[in-house]
């Protein structure tokens, strides 16, 4: 199977170069071929190619130029390839991936799920743009500024997630794109954050299946995590709560690192000098860069 998938990888990526206009069918390989070009996926269901999708583009010149149709221009295709990985998804396969999110995701989520719009993947088939929404035909230069990411920064975590999905890969993926939303512009960094979110959830939900002596450990861990969350959405104050709200001077040791960058993070944002100098000394340098990054992210 995985020779197979190998070799249609590489035919498909030779396809890619030399006729840029044939969009992928076939979802899996599309993901295995994003994960192995950094790129998101481009989905569409197949009913949506049935009629013309018609779209705008800027060009060169920075025109805004009408496509009549998204999935025959020749102008378009090699633009979306340069930053997506395109795939038609056949209806076929509606009914087993609504099966595998329909209690976990929300509404809004689901909503784009079902309609005929473009919708940006990732590698593991979680949808990013669920709050794009557009009164006219989309851009697909827009969409290129917005969601055309570079996933080198989580390729990792990506992929871990991909071959085996427990807490840990399911935590850290969601750290990581936690981390990633900071570098995102602000229009898009929710987003991100609500991609995050359904990895904490996946992880959260692994804990309560999997119960253990470190049950109690892991909870923290996702809880603090999604703390960490209102420091990157600017609500200082609302972490100091939250810590309190769940004391969290007395959790677990592997985790008091984590409150102590959280506290002080908090305070340095809040400008509370000397709060935030009792927990600098147990935070360590690569955190200390990381609280900096959150606290010119909440000056802007």
């Amino acid at each position: 199977m995985k020779k197979r998938i190998i070799i249609s990888l590489l035919f498909c990526f030779t396809i890619s170069l030399s006729h840029a206009q044939a969009w992928m069918t076939n979802l899996e390989i599309a993901q295995s071929l994003a994960s192995v070009q950094n790129k998101m996926v481009l989905m569409v269901w197949e009913g949506t190619t049935k009629y013309p999708y018609p779209v705008f583009i800027n060009n060169d010149k920075g025109n805004t130029v009408f496509i009549n149709n998204l999935f025959e221009d020749e102008l378009v295709s090699p633009i979306i390839w340069k930053n997506f990985v395109p795939v038609i998804v056949s209806e076929d396969e509606y009914a087993d991936l609504y099966l595998k999110i329909k209690d976990s995701r929300s509404q809004k989520y689901m909503d784009k799920f079902n309609d005929d719009s473009i919708k940006i993947l990732d590698i593991n088939g979680n949808i990013l743009n669920t709050a794009y929404t557009s009164i006219d035909y989309e851009n697909i230069t827009t969409m290129i500024q917005d969601y055309g990411l570079n996933t080198e920064f989580i390729a990792v975590e990506l992929m871990s997630y991909k071959q085996k999905q427990d807490f840990y890969s399911a935590y850290y993926l969601a750290s990581k794109y936690l981390d990633y939303s900071m570098y995102m512009k602000e229009s898009v960094r929710q987003e991100v954050i609500d991609l995050a979110n359904i990895y904490l959830n996946e992880a959260a939900g692994f804990v309560e299946a999997n119960k253990n002596e470190d049950q109690l450990s892991l909870q923290q861990r996702v809880e603090l995590l999604k703390i960490q969350e209102n420091l990157i959405t600017k609500h200082p104050k609302k972490v100091l709560r939250q810590l309190k709200r769940m004391d969290a001077e007395n959790v677990a040791t592997n985790n008091q690192a984590f409150v102590a960058f959280l506290y002080y993070t908090a305070y340095k944002i809040l400008n509370d000098k000397t709060n935030a100098e009792q927990w600098k000394s147990k935070i360590s340098s690569v955190n200390l860069k990381k609280a900096e990054l959150i606290i010119n992210l909440n000056s802007l």
